[in-house]
């Protein structure tokens, strides 16, 4: 993961040294030096952020209790294990709705972090076409020596686009994978299995499971804070990440009773 901040930090520190020789204009330069900045914020959350790991302390939500009579556990873990929970042999956890064990995170991507990985990799995306875009205009539009670069900056150009291309592809990748596990409803690990078992037995049915909706990721704050790396916040928080404990159990349904008894003291008025 270090290598992502090396890789980020020197793609600043080039347009930054373009901007001071007067090469790009400065607000050019802010812009750019913002996507960074985001990217990294996005990155630090992503690693730091519990991706969904499953307690022991899980138990099933209300509606699982009630609508299934069989409940998984897993072997290594010894815990629940709720639907799209995967084991991660590197982790040693159990994570909720594990999408993969990204190296580049030295993190799981699951429930917890998923927002903060989509923002990762927008922003490195949209830094990445900024940047190409910016070198191919002076490229291909510059006719004097005022626009040209020094060359000691083409040396350095010359690396800053070949890192932008490789991270604008694989970041296209990406996103297009992210995309279309939210629409299938199935993380990379699911889809994988479900391959298999499309293969096996000659089933070309690509997904049962119901489209991921953006507030199961981004949270129901206002919109604007789905464009920032904060933590979302979720309407039910045990129904995205599929468990709950026995303490919040207790607490919902105390609440639950003192709501009905509320209303019918209403009702009776």
């Amino acid at each position: 993961s270090s290598m992502v901040w090396i890789m980020i930090l020197y793609s600043g520190f080039t347009v930054t040294i373009l901007a001071q020789n007067n090469k790009l204009h400065s607000t050019v330069a802010i812009i750019y030096c913002t996507l960074c900045a985001l990217a990294l914020s996005a990155h630090a959350k992503t690693t730091f952020t519990d991706p969904g790991a499953i307690p022991q302390t899980a138990v099933p939500t209300e509606e699982d209790g009630i609508n299934r009579a069989f409940f998984p556990m897993c072997s290594v873990c010894e815990t629940y294990k709720p639907k799209h929970t995967h084991h991660c042999r590197i982790c040693n956890r159990c994570v909720s709705g594990m999408d993969h064990h990204c190296p580049w995170m030295n993190n799981c991507i699951g429930r917890g972090n998923m927002k903060h990985f989509i923002l990762f990799l927008v922003y490195v995306w949209l830094a990445s076409a900024y940047a190409l875009c910016l070198f191919a205009i002076n490229y291909f539009l510059c006719n004097s020596d005022e626009c040209a670069f020094p060359q000691v900056l083409v040396q350095l150009v010359r690396i800053m686009t070949f890192l932008c291309i490789g991270a604008f592809v694989f970041t296209s990748n990406m996103i297009m994978t992210v995309l279309w596990g939210m629409v299938t409803g199935l993380g990379t690990i699911d889809r994988m299995k479900r391959e298999e078992q499309v293969n096996s037995n000659n089933d070309t049915t690509i997904s049962n499971e119901p489209p991921i909706p953006w507030e199961d990721i981004f949270g129901t704050q206002h919109y604007y804070s789905w464009f920032l790396p904060i933590d979302p916040m979720f309407d039910d928080y045990d129904r995205i990440m599929g468990y709950s404990t026995l303490p919040r159990l207790r607490r919902e349904k105390k609440m639950n009773g003192n709501g009905n008894g509320q209303s019918n003291n209403f009702s009776s008025f």
